[in-house]
């Protein structure tokens, strides 16, 4: 017996319609959700949240290129929470920060004395420093307060006198044991006058456009390379923000790897052309 063809009405239409329109692909997503990380939603006001937190004004009229780095920014730092929180480092209503934070923590960021020293000997050139000055100055407003300063002198004043009677700025050093100052820390009229004069000398009258200058020299300091034990603070502050940096992006790609991510551009007020895109390391709905 051949079955009866049922006649398709309005209803019919409809369901089959939604049936080819889901058949193979995403269902539809609420216009706020803008990714998703495994089964946990993204709502895109948790993205401009995270824009204020960094000082970053989503009105101020970003393109899609910069916005797009910031969401793959957000969502991996969103990632990196996710693996946190599978290790048990952090509470589920920990913040993105604290979880980056644990990770990092659980990788340890110490940096022995072997590993100071090499850097030293690696990038020795880093730690040279040019010849420096430590000085102190006078600021005359016109020729006549210049002629006043150099009899004040001849009288037998000094430097430091001379300064409290007619300088317009305050009485001291420019620069001093840790903080001299090199040529290129100074007016090029400045580097010549000062790095003229021996310990003691006093400069001739510097012009400016806003009145004279004249420098005493307190200090010449020579050329040369810093001390490790000067610097080995400061070297393993490098090391450690290399470590991090590197075991971050270790982190980032491991985290890519273990969740599924998908980004719903048609909810994104921009243009998305991020990682997350089709073809990257998940797919945009």
């Amino acid at each position: 017996m051949t079955p009866r063809a049922h006649p398709r009405g309005p209803a019919t239409l409809l369901l089959l319609a939604l049936l080819a329109g889901g058949c193979g692909g995403e269902e539809p997503q609420a216009p706020d959700l803008a990714a998703r990380i495994g089964t946990l939603g993204v709502g895109y006001e948790q993205f401009e949240t995270y824009l204020a937190e960094n000082s970053v004004d989503p009105d101020f009229g970003w393109g899609s290129d910069v916005l797009s780095a910031l969401f793959d920014q957000f969502l991996d730092e969103e990632l990196l929470r996710q693996l946190a929180l599978e290790r048990g480092l952090v509470e589920g209503d920990a913040g993105r920060r604290q979880a980056v934070e644990r990770l990092l923590d659980e990788t340890g960021n110490g940096i022995g004395e072997q590993a100071v020293a090499a850097y030293y000997r690696r990038h020795g050139s880093r730690f040279e420093r040019p010849e420096r000055a430590r000085v102190r100055q006078v600021l005359l407003p016109d020729r006549a307060a210049v002629d006043r300063a150099q009899a004040i002198l001849a009288a037998g004043a000094t430097f430091t006198e001379l300064a409290r009677q007619l300088s317009q700025v305050p009485v001291g050093a420019i620069g001093d044991s840790d903080a001299a100052l090199g040529r290129d820390d100074l007016p090029p009229a400045f580097a010549d006058a000062i790095f003229a004069l021996e310990p003691g000398e006093i400069s001739a009258p510097v012009a400016t456009d806003y009145g004279f200058h004249l420098f005493q020299v307190v200090e010449l300091l020579p050329a040369g390379v810093r001390p490790l034990s000067a610097v080995a603070a400061e070297i393993r502050e490098t090391l450690r923000r290399e470590r991090s940096e590197q075991r971050l992006a270790e982190l980032v790609a491991e985290a890519r790897g273990r969740y599924n991510v998908r980004v719903f551009g048609r909810n994104l007020p921009f243009n998305y052309q991020g990682l997350y895109s089709d073809g990257s390391p998940a797919s945009q709905g």
